[in-house]
């Protein structure tokens, strides 16, 4: 045990349990075998001093590393002396010398390279302050910044995070997993690259997310890092920008496909299951030809999710249950035009369909309550030759309508749900159409 004086936020256990219970039973329709989670507050870790450590190696591992908080005692006992400045500092004056150094950065790529590089020299002290300052915070750690961050991940590359598994690594994918540090693994975020937030293929730059994500996870769901693990599946990109890029960090090839494509994610996911039974997975920014049939593959054996289809559907249908309570009615009471038909249109719309059916519908009837404009105007049955099959459950038996506002007119939603990125489309005259 190291004396340190510290002055860490907590985080609720309520909340914690309340955000696992969540992410679970949206995993699968059925009950599963997971382990428990490990909840983490960055003071705990002063309790996990590797005894075998000394000098230097405490100072250059970021578990370990609390900077000048060492007191006099503790910088005897490890070997300190002289290795860091005479004055010791306490936490809370540490972080408030960082978000002094935060606040004199004005670009929020620089902010994010700055906080990134504070993980990596010190992750009490990083985790310290994300907890306490999250609102301030996760701009720079995650969305928006993270976009920026992603499509220039590798000429901002400082030190590799993460395991990357590459096409080429095929057959041998638990030989690489073998070689992660850690011995128990809770969490895993897996991505592909292929769709990155709204920003298309950008292959391995792509890991921004899945590091991203589970910084989240750590400061806002109590999941201690040293359980989490971010993971790219590289099979190439089809961005000829990336693939003509001298600092990409992936395979510069076209994207492999089919049959090859799906082994080596069966491969990945054995593989986790193997090393750490009762993992969670979540799938993160596979595009949409490859989200859908991966979520039916995997929901019913292993523990997994698709954030992008459930994970916005969850908080989006705790929105729209919320509105409903203050507005009198029932969620079957109510009729919904979804602006947009991708990965996180169709999750929320399979969500409240379930919650309608919850509430006595029938299956066609919940479906029915919603519909969706897409880049080609109304999903509907006349267009089912060329539709995706994830929007086919929702092409109703209706005469094409063009636009949203035309829709609006005719169909009289009673809500309205914006997931495209064409900004600015819930104009003034469509919301008083309503």
């Amino acid at each position: 045990s190291i004396p340190l004086e510290t002055q860490f936020a907590r985080v609720p256990r309520a909340s914690m349990s309340a955000w696992t219970t969540a992410a679970l039973r949206t995993a699968s329709r059925r009950t599963l075998s997971v382990r428990p989670l490990t909840p983490f507050l960055p003071g705990a870790m002063n309790r996990n001093m590797a005894s075998n450590n000394k000098g230097y190696d405490i100072l250059r591992d970021p578990e370990t590393n609390y900077g000048m908080a060492f007191d006099a005692e503790s910088r005897k006992a490890l070997g300190l002396r002289g290795l860091l400045p005479p004055r010791m500092c306490t936490m809370t004056d540490q972080k408030r010398r960082i978000l002094g150094q935060l606040s004199r950065i004005p670009n929020p790529l620089d902010k994010y390279m700055s906080l990134m590089a504070l993980q990596e020299r010190n992750m009490t002290l990083f985790y310290s302050i994300i907890i306490d300052n999250v609102y301030e915070m996760m701009p720079f750690i995650y969305t928006p910044t993270v976009g920026e961050a992603c499509q220039k991940y590798g000429h901002i590359f400082q030190r590799p995070r993460g395991l990357y598994i590459s096409i080429e690594d095929a057959g041998e994918v638990r030989e690489i997993l073998d070689n992660w540090p850690a011995d128990e693994v809770h969490v895993a975020v897996v991505t592909d690259g292929e769709r990155i937030l709204g920003l298309g293929d950008l292959g391995t730059y792509g890991m921004g997310i899945p590091v991203g994500k589970l910084n989240l996870y750590t400061a806002c769901a109590g999941i201690h890092p040293n359980k989490t693990l971010p993971i790219c599946i590289d099979v190439g990109t089809n961005s000829p920008d990336l693939i003509n890029d001298p600092f990409y960090t992936g395979i510069p090839k076209p994207r492999v496909r089919g049959e090859k494509y799906d082994a080596l994610v069966d491969e990945v996911i054995t593989a986790l299951n193997e090393r750490y039974p009762g993992i969670l997975i979540q799938f993160e920014d596979f595009g949409n030809t490859n989200a859908f049939r991966l979520l039916e593959k995997y929901r019913n054996t292993v523990c997994t999710f698709n954030d992008d289809i459930q994970g916005t559907a969850s908080v989006a249908l705790a929105g729209i249950m919320g509105a409903v309570k203050v507005k009198g009615t029932q969620l079957k009471d109510e009729t919904f035009l979804f602006l947009g038909a991708g990965e996180a249109g169709t999750g929320i719309a399979d969500l409240i369909v379930d919650q309608m059916i919850e509430e006595g519908m029938s299956e066609p009837e919940a479906r029915s309550k919603c519909w969706f404009v897409d880049s080609k105007g109304l999903v509907v049955k006349s267009r089912l030759d060329k539709l995706q099959h994830h929007k086919i459950p929702y092409a109703h038996d209706h005469a094409p309508i063009g636009s949203l506002k035309e829709a609006v007119e005719i169909l009289k939603p009673t809500g309205l749900v914006g997931v495209s990125t064409q900004g600015g489309a819930f104009t003034k005259q469509i919301v008083d159409t309503m």
